[in-house]
């Protein structure tokens, strides 16, 4: 029997800033070690998210994730995953390719490190 992979959540919003709202009232709400969030797109200028021992913040440039933005958040989920957090977010500019996005996160090597939990609508 394997362990549980890391519970991982897709983030949906309007707006970077509904987006970072809806992760920190998850975050006020409790989470148990570390949680690590990679945020898709330019901060808003009311960024509530702020890095920290607990919270490992990533931006990664605006452009579609499954697509042309593929390599970079693999690279940077690698890095992620490596620091063996016990939450993880990932925060979506669009929800275009939000299917392909979820298929992609359930193939290896991700299908063994990762359990996606509910998507969080904003």
């Amino acid at each position: 029997m394997t362990a549980p992979g890391l519970a991982a959540t897709l983030v949906t919003g309007p707006s970077a800033a509904a987006r970072e709202a809806a992760i920190g009232a998850r975050l006020a709400a409790g989470q148990g070690g570390p949680v690590a969030v990679i945020l898709e797109g330019l901060p808003d200028p009311r960024t509530i998210l702020t890095p920290s021992d607990s919270l490992l913040l990533h931006r990664i440039a605006p452009g579609c994730v499954c697509c042309t933005g593929n390599l970079v958040l693999r690279v940077t989920l690698n890095r992620v995953l490596r620091r063996r957090p016990a939450q993880l977010y990932i925060g979506l500019a669009s929800t275009e390719h939000l299917d392909q996005l979820r298929s992609w996160l359930q193939q290896p090597p991700y299908d063994q490190l990762l359990e996606l939990t509910p998507d969080l609508s904003t």
